[in-house]
């Protein structure tokens, strides 16, 4: 970035492990699931530094993962005013993220952008085309996927010619712990290509129709679009100037990736429309059960009609949240790229997903502590995409115990997952995995990571291209966490169908180590 600009201090935070509380206390010993430590949650302190720039009368806007998220910060950054008796601030405390109505996200902005709101926590839909100057301060509630987004969001402060401050809240896992210990890999590492497969026909499908839509396309056009006179047959209307869209109604495309029409939530009762949830997300964010939150308001949802595309909620103030937990099945259709050396198969190529969520767990608001666990009966979903993985023969497998192996490959694919964003252009939620101590399809131990899109996105991909980088990293972050047998900075995942059961943190470091080892010798 060479625009003019004041300097900026920028701080790395690492929330702190909870204090264990003895019974002698009469308090009882925070835990996360399978007995793993439990650190202050990123959401909480982000929550915490925002009122406390607010009660200092710093302008400060705060970035955060998810819709849930922004909710959470902003309602949580009232609270804590009202507890510090400045219960005149909290109006000046707002949430903002997409599936608002339109006439909201607009008064929003204004009153930011004039100075009546004082904090925002928003999503990343106001990283960019929103022009809000005058900033003080940026907080980043978790690492935002990407260099390009980290610079983008801090670079909303100090426009204005004054000195500003963003904070990097490190969320607890693999990626974010890797980070905050090795700030190089933040500030002396390049920003990043964006990865891309534009020959994926469920993205190039749509994109051809809609250009076609505005001008026919002809035959000086198909070396652009990379497709065939017979791909164009079986999308438009060929006539002797070249392809044109026919069809009454104009092509849809998804500005936010794919899953059809978006879910409607609805207050029950009332009738109330509160937003709109995109149907890829509906059965994570509001399914049956599930804490929906609106402007600081929590809701939990009675019903989700998928065939009808509403969900219906009413107003709760629960003090825990709801995370949905999936199980997922996986079929190698065709292996594109494959290399073996010295007993490990390392490909590349197509693969089917089948995924269900089939429960969620309810954890305390204040600590991420786990309170119980919900069954939930929804549809499976069904899936093709790009994957890679690697097999691992009877020889270097036969390193490690048998009994410890599918908590190995488990633990390995979890830290792998969530280190794939330090080499890839996506978020660990923009890609799934599976694990098996003996697959159908390779018969033998394998680890998959696959893309979470229809025909791939390119993570996979470059995932292959670079995997002893890719997986260096994910064994140097397992080897750096002081835990002793796993926890969210190392192994767990947070959307784990399997309860984070079983994991092996020693048996994940001896899996990579063989893995790395192989492709140090090809």
């Amino acid at each position: 970035d060479s625009s003019p600009r004041a300097g900026m201090s920028f701080a790395l935070w690492e929330p702190p492990l909870l204090p264990v509380t003895t019974e002698k206390g009469g308090g009882s010993t925070p835990v996360g699931e399978r007995g793993a430590p439990v650190r202050k949650t990123a959401l909480r302190e982000t929550a915490g530094l925002l009122a406390d720039l607010i009660a200092g009368g710093v302008r400060t806007l705060a970035f955060v993962r998810s819709r849930r998220g922004a909710e959470l910060v902003a309602s949580m950054a009232k609270r804590g005013l009202q507890e510090a008796d400045l219960d005149f601030l909290t109006g000046q405390v707002a949430a903002y993220r997409g599936g608002y109505l339109r006439e909201e996200r607009r008064a929003l902005e204004e009153a930011f952008r004039t100075g009546e709101l004082l904090g925002l926590a928003a999503t990343n839909a106001l990283e960019l085309g929103i022009d809000i100057s005058g900033l003080d301060a940026v907080l980043l509630s978790g690492y935002p996927g990407t260099l390009a987004s980290l610079w983008q969001q801090a670079g909303r402060a100090g426009r204005s010619g004054r000195e500003a401050l963003c904070v990097m809240i490190a969320r607890d896992d693999p990626l974010d712990t890797y980070l905050v210990h090795h700030p190089d890999a933040l500030f002396r590492r390049p920003v990043e290509a964006t990865v891309l497969d534009p020959a994926n026909p469920y993205v190039l499908a749509p994109h051809l129709c809609s250009a076609a839509a505005e001008l026919p396309v002809t035959s000086a056009d198909l070396p652009l679009f990379g497709v065939t006179e017979e791909f164009c047959d079986s999308l438009l209307r060929r006539r002797p100037t070249g392809w044109y869209w026919t069809d009454r109604y104009r092509p849809k495309v998804d500005l936010r990736g794919t899953g059809g029409e978006p879910v409607t939530v609805v207050e029950n009762g009332t009738g109330r429309l509160l937003g709109t949830v995109d149907a890829s997300s509906a059965h994570t964010q509001v399914h049956e059960g599930a804490v929906y939150l609106h402007q600081g308001t929590s809701y939990v949802v009675d019903e989700l009609d998928l065939d009808g595309g509403v969900a219906l909620v009413h107003p709760e103030e629960p003090d825990w949240t709801t995370h949905a937990r999936d199980v997922t099945e996986l079929r190698i259709v065709r292996v594109q790229r494959e290399v073996e050396v010295d007993g490990v198969r390392l490909c590349l190529g197509e693969v089917d997903v089948t995924n269900q969520v089939v429960a969620y767990q309810r954890r305390k608001l204040s600590t991420g502590e786990v309170i119980d666990e919900r069954p939930l009966d929804l549809p499976e979903r069904q899936l093709s995409t790009i994957a890679v993985w690697y097999a691992l023969s009877s020889e270097p497998a036969a390193g490690l115990d048998p009994a410890e192996l599918p908590g190995a490959l488990h633990a390995a694919e979890h830290a792998a997952i969530g280190l794939l964003p330090l080499v890839a252009t996506c978020d660990r939620w923009d890609i799934g995995g599976l694990s098996t101590a003996r697959h159908p399809d390779t018969g033998l131990p394998t680890v998959f990571v696959y893309d979470g899109y229809p025909g791939g996105a390119g993570f996979a991909e470059r995932a292959h291209a670079v995997a002893a980088q890719w997986l260096t990293a994910t064994r140097d972050a397992i080897a750096a966490c002081e835990c002793p047998t796993g926890c969210p900075s190392c192994v767990q995942s947070p959307k784990c169908g399997n309860g984070n059961d079983p994991l092996s943190k020693a048996g994940a470091l001896r899996v990579l180590d063989t893995v790395l080892s192989a492709l140090d010798g090809s």
